[in-house]
């Protein structure tokens, strides 16, 4: 007898979502603990650990009616401390963290730093996923690149006015200004936005403090 888990596309479309979480979560435990053991290089571990919270952040976003992912991990029982701490606390992974940390020997001003490039990152990989998912209207775009913006002004002497990010997403800011709220990006346009996002990120990762 054929046991169906789903009544229409619907719910089996939910299922699937639950089982790329379940996924995401056990694998950013096991890049957790393999990191701490260092049984992965740090620059192997950021590219994956950015990659899993990205794909978190998209994936929790999608699911938000659904379930909370606190909800979630009770209910499949899940012992993952590692990867909550990751994906729910920090957002960043621990290479950011410490690259922040060095960058002040001042606690305050310490997790002022981790905070302020936390956020950093995560306006950038907000960004990048809503040109990658085609939400390419002015007033959809021109806002996440507001923040991308504004987030890295924030960081003050960590980057300077002619940083290329800086200047690549001024640009930008300053072709979206010129087009009406309804305006999208053509195909080309949006590929070479998308080109430039993950450009001007990888020199926002370079230009951080070496860890000590």
């Amino acid at each position: 007898m054929e046991v169906k888990l789903w009544n229409d596309k619907r719910e089996r479309e939910l299922l699937e979502s639950y089982a790329d979480l379940y996924a995401i979560i056990k694998a950013t435990e096991k890049l957790e603990r393999a990191y701490v053991r260092d049984l992965v290089s740090a620059a192997d571990y950021e590219a994956e650990c950015l990659k899993l919270i990205s794909q978190f952040n998209s994936l929790s976003s999608s699911l938000a009616g659904a379930v909370t992912v606190p909800r979630f991990v009770q209910a499949y029982r899940l012992d993952c401390p590692a990867a909550l701490n990751r994906l729910l606390q920090s957002g960043v992974p621990a290479t950011v963290e410490l690259r922040a940390a060095s960058n002040s020997s001042a606690p305050a001003a310490t997790a002022a730093s981790a905070a302020a490039i936390a956020h950093c990152v995560q306006t950038f990989i907000t960004a990048m996923d809503a040109v990658k998912l085609n939400m390419l209207a002015n007033d959809q775009v021109r806002p996440l690149l507001q923040d991308v913006a504004t987030s890295m002004a924030r960081l003050g002497p960590l980057l300077p006015p002619d940083f290329e990010g800086k200047v690549k997403v001024n640009e930008w800011l300053g072709k979206l200004h010129k087009m009406g709220a309804a305006d999208e990006l053509t195909e080309q346009q949006a590929r070479q936005l998308n080109f430039d996002l993950d450009s001007a990120y990888s020199a926002f990762l370079a230009a951080l403090p070496a860890s000590m």
